[in-house]
């Protein structure tokens, strides 16, 4: 595998929150640097034999306003 991809949210108690698509992969971070070193952990113990080489990150962010 050369890649896989997060999805990347806000949590509503702040910091990070990831999911990968097409694996059962979940994981959250304070900051951003936490979120990426514990990405990397995630996919680490997920895929014990030929992990990804690239992870892309796909920030989502919701905003409600009334019309």
């Amino acid at each position: 595998m050369s890649e896989i991809i997060f999805i990347v949210e806000e949590s509503p108690e702040g910091g990070y929150e990831a999911k990968a698509l097409g694996y059962s992969i979940f994981t959250e971070g304070e900051t951003m640097e936490d979120l990426k070193k514990n990405i990397r952990e995630a996919i680490h113990c997920h895929f014990e034999a030929n992990p990804p080489k690239v992870v892309r990150l796909h920030f989502i962010k919701e905003e409600v306003f009334a019309a």
